[in-house]
């Protein structure tokens, strides 16, 4: 069962798998899961870069931008969003991902503060979906 917290219907989220990930089915279900939730979604897919997402979120005037990782290599190709985000006024945007974020032999206790320090305002490795999504909830009613 999906709680309410926080009043998001209209809300605009951009997602999609970023880098050279395709988990098209993880993909979707967090589509999904979003809409229920009553955000507006604009789904990039897979394989999509972190330029791509940025132009989404000037494009759409989006208030979210999730990102997600399934073959842990977001770390590769998320480091330079606070570069990118500078080129931009972002301030009211959140900053999310979540999924599997580092492969290998890796703390994954070192994966919210590096991500954090990437830019990125919410970092969920390896947490249910549904929970992650609350939280997201949970902040973005903090933020108003």
């Amino acid at each position: 069962m999906c709680l309410k917290f926080y009043k998001v219907d209209g809300m605009k989220v951009v997602t999609g798998v970023v880098g050279n990930d395709i988990h098209v089915v993880a993909n979707r279900l967090i589509d999904i899961s979003l809409e229920e939730r009553g955000f507006r979604v604009f789904n990039l897919g897979v394989n999509t870069y972190l330029e791509e997402f940025l132009d989404a979120v000037v494009e759409t005037d989006a208030d979210v931008l999730l990102i997600s990782s399934l073959n842990g290599e977001a770390e590769g190709w998320c480091r330079d969003l606070a570069i990118l985000k500078s080129q931009y006024n972002f301030k009211d945007v959140t900053f999310m991902i979540g999924g599997n974020l580092g492969v290998g032999e890796m703390d994954p206790e070192e994966l919210p503060p590096k991500f954090r320090a990437y830019g990125f305002d919410l970092v969920f490795h390896q947490t249910d979906l549904n929970d992650g999504l609350d939280e997201l909830e949970r902040f973005l009613e903090k933020r108003a």
